[in-house]
């Protein structure tokens, strides 16, 4: 079974989202865990509520701080309780881009409307004037622009003709709640599902250069070099010839470093069947915690141990440039 994925939460208040998403953690199936709950106010609600369950806090208040110090602390807090994914909840700070880019495709918010419908504040007001039916939620993917990231989830509640902004956001709250445990769980599994990783390596392996994919004894594979003489350079195993890993198949320089490498990690590389004595290492992708830009390094550095030499210079003479 794959480890479970660790989740920090910021709060700026008092973080019904974050207990939402707390107590959703507590069931044996839930796919992440709390590791940290962090604030920029010290005085938080929720950070009490985390501290009487058990969960550690971080607390530093933005005030007399510049915007790119203050989250680069709380980015070192986050690091060292060894999170993987971060959710907003009430968050009340516009990040900086670094900070966003450092977290990239792991920090997910939940916004109070049905993006891309009303970003920003006053969300509510907003859809009872426009004359809306509707209201809800988004739990999105955070980018550099507000409220602008890809939607994971959304979830609808009927505004009444007798709504106040305050009774309309009372019922979205409670949608909120509900929605954005269950797209987190969802999202964090994604990479313990073969056909997500399958897809994955492939968007990587097919963006290098003259590059197909070609299915190999049932395993999904890449190849350089074109159709009649192509090479492969990767494969993806599932589970094949008894293992009970997903694991990316790449080429190395030998058997001194397919060593070198298990020695180092023997939890993320092994010797695949039938293929360690051509030089192949496997690298467990069925972890949940895949870094994508080392595993697009070994792809890369795969592919130019089998491309032609016309290719392999051609991408010399351009990272030059």
């Amino acid at each position: 079974m794959p480890a479970k994925a660790r989740l920090a939460i910021l709060i700026s208040g008092s973080g019904t989202n974050m207990a939402a998403l707390l107590y959703a953690s507590r069931a044996p199936s839930c796919p992440y865990e709390v590791v940290l709950v962090a604030s920029n106010d010290p005085s938080a609600g929720g950070l009490k509520l985390a501290e009487a369950e058990g969960v550690p806090t971080f607390a530093l208040s933005h005030k007399g701080m510049d915007r790119e110090s203050h989250d680069a602390a709380m980015d070192e807090a986050i690091r060292a309780s060894g999170a993987d994914h971060v959710a907003l909840a009430g968050y009340m700070r516009i990040l900086t881009p670094g900070f966003v880019r450092s977290w990239e495709g792991r920090m997910l918010n939940i916004h109070p409307s049905l993006l891309p419908k009303y970003k920003g504040l006053h969300t509510h007001q907003r859809a009872i004037e426009a004359g809306d039916t509707v209201a809800g939620c988004s739990v999105h993917l955070v980018t550099a622009e507000l409220d602008d990231g890809p939607v994971l989830g959304q979830t609808e509640v009927a505004i009444l003709p007798s709504d106040s902004a305050e009774s309309l956001a009372a019922r979205v709250l409670i949608a909120e709640h509900q929605l954005y445990s269950r797209t987190l769980a969802d999202y964090v599994s994604r990479e313990s599902d073969p056909d997500w990783i399958v897809a994955k390596v492939g968007e990587l392996a097919l963006a290098l250069p003259e590059t197909d994919a070609r299915p190999s004894h049932g395993a999904p594979g890449w190849r350089v070099g074109g159709a009649k003489t192509g090479k492969y350079f990767a494969y993806v195993s599932i589970h094949h010839h008894g293992e009970e890993a997903i694991a990316l198949l790449v080429k190395t320089s030998g058997a001194d470093e397919q060593a070198a490498l298990v020695d180092q990690d023997p939890e993320l590389y092994y010797l695949p069947k039938f293929y360690a004595p051509s030089g192949w290492i496997a690298i467990r992708l069925d972890t949940g915690r895949t870094d994508w830009e080392h595993i697009a390094d070994w792809l890369h550095r795969s592919w130019r141990s089998v491309a032609p030499k016309r290719l392999t210079r051609f991408m010399d003479i351009a990272a030059e440039f």
